[in-house]
């Protein structure tokens, strides 16, 4: 019976130790967005707006968008990596998963409705939707996230579903005040507070 004993004793600890382990990441909020990165996405879309204002056509309006979106998309991608490797955690932790998970519905929600929004001519209503969905994404997203991300979301929804209303001509101009100013001034926020 004593030759028994400790090993029992140790697959007992090693299995509290893996359930502690899956209740703290369970419980961990996701930290890894980077708010230098949220700065930089934000900064891409001052020139952005510029270029695509400037366009002849509304398709190559839309083009310019898109290439700055691919852009940001690759800036945040980029930022979250170095912002872990730096922390030294998981990219994909399951709180990072989730956060991942959650976002990406409302996105492509969103590329679907811009392909239709587009082959219907209604480029004026891409602005709001764009800016209405990355805010759902946002707030779905920081269900598991610091507090700040919910609250950049909902700021991001109000101002998009206002760009559904406002004028066609102010579409670019609220462009820039939520994927410029509000991602810039969020992103400073969580850079000073949470790192980075």
């Amino acid at each position: 019976m004593a030759d028994r004993s400790p090993p029992l004793l140790q697959t007992r600890a090693m299995d509290n130790l893996v359930f502690i382990r899956e209740t703290m990441e369970r419980a961990t909020t996701f930290t890894g967005v980077s708010g230098w990165g949220a700065v930089i996405m934000g900064a891409t879309a001052f020139p952005a707006a510029w270029l695509a204002s400037r366009q002849p056509t509304d398709a190559r309006w839309l083009t310019v968008w898109l290439v700055d979106a691919a852009l940001a998309a690759v800036v945040g991608g980029w930022a979250l990596i170095l912002k872990a490797r730096r922390c030294q955690t998981p990219i994909m932790s399951r709180a990072g998963r989730r956060f991942v998970l959650s976002f990406l519905p409302p996105i492509l929600a969103g590329a679907v409705l811009t392909v239709a929004l587009a082959q219907a001519g209604r480029y004026h209503a891409l602005p709001g939707t764009w800016l209405l969905l990355y805010g759902a994404g946002v707030v779905t997203g920081s269900a598991f996230s610091v507090r700040e991300i919910p609250i950049m979301g909902l700021a991001f929804m109000v101002l998009g579903a206002g760009t559904l209303f406002a004028p066609a001509a102010w579409g670019d101009g609220l462009m820039v005040a939520g994927f410029g100013l509000l991602q810039i001034v969020f992103g400073v926020l969580i850079a000073w507070r949470y790192g980075g």
